[in-house]
């Protein structure tokens, strides 16, 4: 079946498109790329997205006015992914993330909204917002579509996210050894897989949770750093350039959510403009004033934290490591996970044969295409959810 997967991460750098032939089901899933392409958003529309996400108030109607944005251009995307190829028959869009709020683990936890205001729920369920409406990329391109993947995980008390770790463990799990796929986008996440014998139940051993900040503090801080003359920093060349502070990225590494035991999650919420406006602070106090020691010390943090997931709350380290999303191509980056977590090596998925720059899009090709076969997506123990749901709202072409 050919199925075109949609998805533009935290860092909004634009929508990833994937066409992809799927067959198989879980743990027979074939998947081959036939076509990946990632499409810029307009300057403007990328720029209100940024804001949004930076908390910039907007009208109901400007809600809708920019839900309906993102979704023409999603669904541009997916009509342009495949020209020249086949017809898909189904679209999986995951959308573009501009809130995420985690489900409360507890009475304790610093992301319930403790407030008199009847307005504002106290309700233990977390929350997450993506925009580019299904229903409306459904019509642009007359192909069925599936849309909202989080929300029946977040229903059930999951976290709805990670959301990918089933398919990760269906592509990359192998009876010999075990991996952690490690997805760097805006955020970082990872999925542990143990030496998975796929005859047990093998679904309640696999891990997952959100890292901490991947890419977003650094593209932020080079945007800041350059007078926005740069949106990121190519191969990581601009922090290798630097000297990072191994001081402050052990402060920094203090902050509860690093220590908070999963299943987690987080965002921009946490890890975006009012975070590095304070880790700024913490440079200036600390005396750095080159622009290259501050984003090599925002980029040991990213590595650091990692390294400090996997040594904290993993049962066992890993016999390799699989990087995937945009910050697998900071070569800088990779280098010091490396240096953090050696003698592991660290690869990516390209060396596996799922190529590394769509793996998310691919993803969510795939959860589509089980929750058109009644497959349910999400991993209970990944996500913190009380059972396995289907994943997905399905919105027919005209």
């Amino acid at each position: 079946m050919l199925v075109i997967g949609l998805i533009s991460g935290t860092s909004v750098d634009g929508i990833d498109a994937a066409l992809v032939e799927i067959s198989g089901s879980t743990t027979d899933l074939r998947v081959t790329l036939i076509a990946g392409e990632t499409i810029a958003y307009p300057t403007a529309l990328r720029e209100q997205i940024l804001a949004v996400c930076a908390g910039a108030a907007l009208s109901i109607a400007d809600l809708a006015a920019l839900d309906d944005a993102i979704a023409y251009h999603f669904a541009q995307a997916a009509l342009t992914i495949q020209t020249g190829h086949p017809a898909a028959e189904l679209i999986g869009s995951h959308g573009q993330t501009v809130f995420h709020r985690p489900a409360v683990q507890g009475q304790s936890s610093r992301y319930r909204v403790q407030t008199a205001d009847e307005t504002r729920s106290p309700h233990p369920l977390g929350y997450s917002l993506q925009l580019g409406r299904g229903d409306a990329i459904a019509h642009y391109t007359d192909i069925t579509t599936i849309s909202n993947f989080r929300a029946a995980d977040i229903a059930v008390g999951g976290q709805g996210a990670p959301m990918v770790s089933k398919i990760d463990a269906c592509l990359f799990g192998q009876p010999s050894q075990s991996s952690c796929v490690q997805n760097i986008g805006g955020i970082g996440n990872l999925t542990y897989l143990p030496a998975i014998d796929q005859q047990n139940d093998w679904q309640s051993e696999v891990l997952g949770w959100d890292t901490g900040p991947g890419n977003s503090l650094l593209d932020l801080a080079v945007q800041h750093l350059s007078q926005a003359t740069k949106t990121y920093d190519h191969n990581g060349d601009w922090a290798a350039s630097g000297q990072a502070n191994h001081s402050l990225v052990d402060q920094w590494l203090q902050h509860p959510f690093f220590h908070q035991p999963p299943p987690k999650s987080t965002g921009r919420e946490l890890f975006g403009v009012e975070y590095l406006n304070q880790r700024l602070v913490d440079c200036r106090t600390d005396g750095m004033v080159e622009a290259a020691d501050i984003l090599a010390t925002l980029t040991e943090l990213t590595a650091a934290s990692i390294a400090h997931s996997y040594q904290t709350f993993l049962p066992n380290q890993p016999d390799r490591v699989l990087l995937c999303g945009g910050g697998s191509k900071n070569q800088y980056l990779k280098r010091r996970i490396q240096a953090r977590i050696d003698p592991i090596p660290v690869l990516t998925t390209d060396d596996m044969g799922v190529d590394a720059d769509f793996k998310e899009a691919i993803a969510f090709a795939v959860l589509a295409y089980w929750r058109l076969h009644q497959i349910p997506g999400n991993l209970p123990a990944v996500t913190g959810a009380t059972h396995p749901v289907l994943s997905g709202e399905i919105n027919v072409g005209r």
